[in-house]
């Protein structure tokens, strides 16, 4: 038995048959890639950085993207990600005009954290270089690494000689990064680490909304989930997912809704966030890359009504409820038994 329940008026639903143009309603969408763990290794000259970042997003998003900000993963992000990569795309933007009717920023896992140091910046930056500020109304994050990974730590730990590894470990690690970088390739890997990704941008002052979706599957079979504290997509724990103010071992981006949509307490749900984090779609199956791929992966859960963006408008999700055994009940989102977490994001307009 199904119990209806209508959280906004938001109809998540879309036509996928053909694609005329790109943007998500009336806003112009910017993508911004994660981690590409590869990079570390073949160190790629900027032309080849412009077509792995494009390659990143062919199986869904691209369709979508106005515009991308790639970047390297052996640079940093307060480094040459921003100066050399980010910046003069900034500029482009500004000069085209692309947000001059509103942005939205689609993120993906260190996209995250990419994407909130150049919002903090972009408005004096290209202010002081005589251009326009981008009007951005609202990012799409999507397994946020915004808050950091553990795996980062314990990666830079072990290059700088002050970690140590088992057989499980080592395993671990190599299935999400390969081969173990050194000193000089790091790169964003040193941001990543929890306490150095919380520090980038850590007291923002804009008030653009961060929407924040959540995977808690995983692509490494649990092999990393040993090393992430809490409930996790396989790379990032939930509290950096859900944008919580604070690390630490988290089940569920709420305290009374679980990520497979349980109605129940959560004694280890987050509580505070970070400044205009929202997180409104959590999926019990989705993993750290399901999140932004073509595939569906069962039905998925928000705990949110709906979310202001920064012009005012708002976007949401309607909801029902389901009878469960024993009493039970759960909370999904209309239509996510056939629409993917992607697909969900594409129809909030």
């Amino acid at each position: 038995m199904k119990i209806m329940t209508k959280i906004a008026s938001i109809a998540v639903a879309i036509a996928f048959s053909s694609f005329t143009h790109a943007a998500i309603g009336n806003y112009k969408v910017v993508l911004i890639h994660g981690f590409q763990s590869d990079q570390l290794q073949s160190k790629p000259d900027a032309a080849q950085v412009e077509l792995e970042g494009e390659d990143y997003w062919k199986e869904y998003w691209l369709q979508y993207a106005d515009a991308r900000i790639d970047w390297p993963a052996y640079e940093r992000v307060e480094g040459k990600i921003s100066s050399e990569y980010a910046w003069p795309k900034l500029q482009e933007l500004s000069r085209n005009g692309t947000c001059q009717s509103g942005c939205i920023f689609v993120t993906h896992s260190a996209g995250d954290l990419v994407a909130r140091y150049l919002l903090d910046n972009q408005e004096n930056w290209l202010t002081n270089a005589g251009l326009e500020p981008l009007n951005v109304v609202a990012t799409y994050d999507f397994a946020g690494a915004g808050g950091g990974s553990e795996l980062g730590d314990i990666v830079v730990n072990i290059i700088e000689g002050g970690g140590w590894t088992n057989s499980a470990m080592r395993y671990a690690i190599s299935l999400w990064l390969g081969e173990m970088p050194n000193q000089e390739n790091s790169g964003v890997l040193n941001d990543l680490k929890v306490s150095n990704a919380r520090q980038i941008a850590r007291l923002s002052e804009h008030r653009i909304p961060r929407i924040r979706f959540i995977g808690n599957g995983t692509d490494y079979f649990k092999t990393t989930s040993a090393f992430l504290p809490g409930n996790d997509d396989g790379v990032v724990a939930a509290h950096s997912a859900c944008g919580a103010a604070e690390s630490g071992s988290y089940d569920s981006c709420s305290t009374s809704l679980a990520m497979n949509g349980k109605i129940a307490s959560q004694s280890k749900g987050v509580s505070n966030f970070m400044p205009e984090h929202y997180p409104l779609i959590m999926g019990d199956d989705y993993s750290h890359s399901d999140v932004v791929g073509p595939k569906h992966k069962g039905e998925v859960t928000s705990s949110v009504t709906d979310v202001t963006l920064a012009n005012g408008q708002s976007v949401g999700v309607t909801t029902y409820k389901e009878n469960g055994w024993w009493g039970t009940k759960y909370l999904y989102v209309q239509g996510s038994n056939k629409d993917t977490m992607s697909e969900i994001a594409v129809g909030l307009n």
